[in-house]
């Protein structure tokens, strides 16, 4: 598989395109509207009951009594959708021992609720972290305006090792100032402290879809004797001996306790949750998920 990180930006934004329009249009099967968490909770109109489409569990008795013919309870969802990319480009995510790198899978994953998105006409925003501070994209419409949104995401600069000048907590307040129910997907490693409150005080206003970033590395370290390791978001150094079996897996067991807690965190906080590695098919685990989304609201994604 070709890595982003091979590539130009020009390059990168081209063969993320061709992905969503020749390999995932063929691993889809029906009509899937978009990326959405859910089939939405704020009741909105109505249409007609259509057989065989709709889960006959979403009639609306009452119109369909006033009309004599079945009616269907429509939700924002199913509606013209913002939706707000939040990326995380702290330092942390500049590593990857898989198929790429973790800035380059989180660019894939945007690109991926972009162009799910994009297809039913939704108006597509960024706040992107940096060095610089926070870069934040206005929402619109157009194929074009999506392309700059991850052109940015794929020119922005790498962050030094060492103390961050903006969290991922203080991105996620940024989104504060939102208005419209919107789709929020916050694409991040969740490594760092301080994003679960600001993650849950946007999911109290929004949907929000959290994709995870994940590296085997994260997870398990290799027997390859003195290794340096490097905390990226403090700087910090720290030789660790890895022949040692029982270190081995004394780091595994606390990676794995690691992950259960940021998958508890962001479910408890009223987020959907995704998570992708570098070392798998990341396009295959994002259809997955929104199949299992498509499955759960009753045939509507």
């Amino acid at each position: 598989m070709t890595t982003l990180g091979e590539l130009t930006p020009e390059q990168a934004l081209r063969h993320l395109e061709l992905l969503f329009t020749r390999r995932v249009d063929g691993m889809l099967q029906g009509d899937h509207r978009g990326l959405n968490t859910g089939p939405g909770t704020e009741p909105d109109r109505t249409r007609v009951y259509e057989p065989g489409s709709d889960d006959v569990r979403r009639i609306d008795w009452n119109a369909t009594a006033r009309t004599t013919v079945p009616h269907v309870r429509l939700t924002e969802a199913e509606r013209e959708l913002t939706t707000w990319i939040v990326l995380d480009a702290s330092a942390s995510m500049d590593f990857g021992t898989g198929r790429m790198e973790k800035r380059d899978l989180a660019v894939g994953a945007a690109a991926a609720v972009a162009f799910l998105t994009e297809r039913s006409g939704n108006r597509i925003g960024a706040h992107i972290s940096g060095p610089d501070g926070i870069l934040r994209i206005p929402a619109r419409t157009g194929r074009r305006h999506l392309l700059s949104i991850l052109y940015a995401a794929l020119d922005r600069p790498r962050v030094a090792a060492g103390p961050q000048r903006h969290s991922l907590g203080d991105t996620l307040r940024t989104l504060r100032s939102l208005r419209r129910r919107a789709l929020v997907a916050v694409v991040s490693d969740f490594l760092e402290d301080g994003w679960e409150r600001p993650l849950r005080a946007v999911a109290r206003q929004h949907q929000v879809l959290a994709v995870e970033t994940v590296d085997p590395r994260e997870l398990e370290l290799p027997p390859v004797g003195l290794l340096t390791l490097v905390d990226p978001e403090t700087g910090r150094r720290r030789e660790v001996p890895t022949q040692a079996r029982r270190l081995r897996e004394r780091y595994a067991a606390a990676a794995l306790e690691q992950r259960a807690q940021i998958k508890q965190a962001i479910r408890a906080g009223g987020a959907a949750h995704l998570r992708l590695r570098t070392d798998r098919d990341w396009v295959r685990d994002v259809v997955r998920h929104l199949a299992e989304q498509q499955r759960r609201s009753g045939g509507v994604a």
